[in-house]
């Protein structure tokens, strides 16, 4: 017993020392593990942000690059625009195009170099390249630049304008009307109806054989210019109406033409034009008829509207042609709006023929007040 008892303690103390042992050499591969694996982790993410610090690098690089030959393609174009020759001139208006379309800051930029001068000096150069090259640079400029719309004006670009479209191809005239629409787009400047060479290009286009894109813009630019009222009144008096009321029975057309005619029908030049007009108001009923086009229902009406407030003669007018029935159909079926305006008209109607009609032996109802249709939340949103 005695024997066995310190063999046994030596037994049990060596298996102690063993499991010890085992634990902490356990412990040591685990956090060396843990080590290599944080070690991996850390070598991989360095690795990741040493490639995007190198492809931001790269990015900066090109893009100092492209700014560095934007900057040298701008200086030869300005150069050669100023003091190259024809050949050259049209190839610097082409690339100040491309320039001014994706640099913003060169856009701006390029009024200070007087570039815009002799791009409208360019306009009117008998090359047909040369001028459209010139054109279409100064519609890139204009593009959201007040300062430089401005000194497109300044520098007599409206009296650039062809004196006759007959001689000038289709592409010229879009181009000219794309840059009359956005000079029209400023306001309280010398952009004004005064000069005869706006409506005579105008006009001469809209009763051209043109294509609908062109006779859009150049309705956008009337639309534009009457909304200045000093402008409305002159472009009443000028023919224009008579040739918007044309366009309106033209469905492509019919919306601008019926906006521009919404703006000139409150000027007493204007309202006069449709009034004497023979087109007046039967071509106006039919558009009421166009269930397809709302905007072009509800822009009629309020012109009927403003024909008719307090004129006999054109309610008169109005009921000969056959408005009553076309306006009930409005009124149930139109937009809000439209149902509004033609449910007003109606009303018109309806008085009118009680007071033809006179007392009778039956109820008598007290009249309900004609007013006035022009309430100005209706008005503005008529314009719209």
């Amino acid at each position: 017993m005695s024997t066995s008892s310190p063999s046994c303690s030596n037994w049990l103390l060596s298996y102690r020392k063993l499991k010890f042992f085992t634990r902490i050499r356990r412990y040591l591969q685990n956090k060396a593990t843990r080590k290599r694996s944080d070690s991996s982790s850390s070598d991989h993410f360095n690795r990741l942000r040493i490639k995007n610090d190198k492809e931001e690098d790269s990015q900066l690089v090109t893009e100092k690059e492209i700014k560095l030959d934007g900057s040298v393609v701008l200086q030869k174009s300005v150069k050669s625009l100023h003091f190259g020759s024809w050949e050259e001139k049209e190839t610097a208006a082409i690339a100040i195009e491309k320039l001014a379309r994706e640099d913003d800051k060169a856009r701006k930029l390029m009024a200070e170099l007087g570039v815009i001068n002799m791009l409208v000096s360019m306009v009117d150069a008998e090359m047909v390249g040369r001028h459209r090259a010139a054109t279409k640079a100064l519609i890139e400029l204009a593009n959201g630049t007040f300062i430089n719309k401005a000194l497109m004006l300044e520098a007599g670009i409206l009296s650039k304008l062809p004196k006759d479209i007959n001689f000038v191809d289709e592409q010229t005239r879009h181009d000219f009307a794309e840059l009359l629409l956005s000079l029209s787009s400023i306001q309280n400047t010398h952009f004004s109806v005064n000069k005869p060479e706006i409506l005579q290009f105008l006009i001469g286009i809209l009763e051209s054989s043109s294509s609908f894109k062109t006779k859009q813009l150049c309705l956008g630019v009337i639309y534009n210019l009457s909304a200045v009222l000093e402008n409305a009144a002159l472009l009443g008096s000028n023919g224009v109406v008579h040739t918007l009321l044309k366009l309106c029975s033209l469905k492509e057309l019919s919306e601008k033409a019926l906006a521009a005619l919404g703006h000139l029908v409150v000027t007493l030049m204007g309202k006069k034009a449709m009034e004497d007009s023979s087109m007046v108001p039967e071509s106006l009923i039919e558009i009421l008829t166009w269930e397809d086009k709302p905007k072009c229902q509800e822009a009629s009406a309020y012109i009927l509207m403003i024909l008719g407030h307090q004129s006999s003669t054109q309610r008169d007018k109005m009921s000969k042609a056959g408005i009553v029935p076309v306006l009930v159909e409005v009124s149930l079926m139109g937009s809000l709006l439209a149902q509004r305006r033609a449910m007003k008209l109606l009303q018109w109607f309806k008085d009118e023929r009680q007071v033809k009609m006179g007392p009778h032996s039956g109820p008598q109802t007290g009249r309900v007040a004609m007013g006035s249709p022009m309430h100005p939340k209706e008005a503005q949103e008529g314009r719209k």
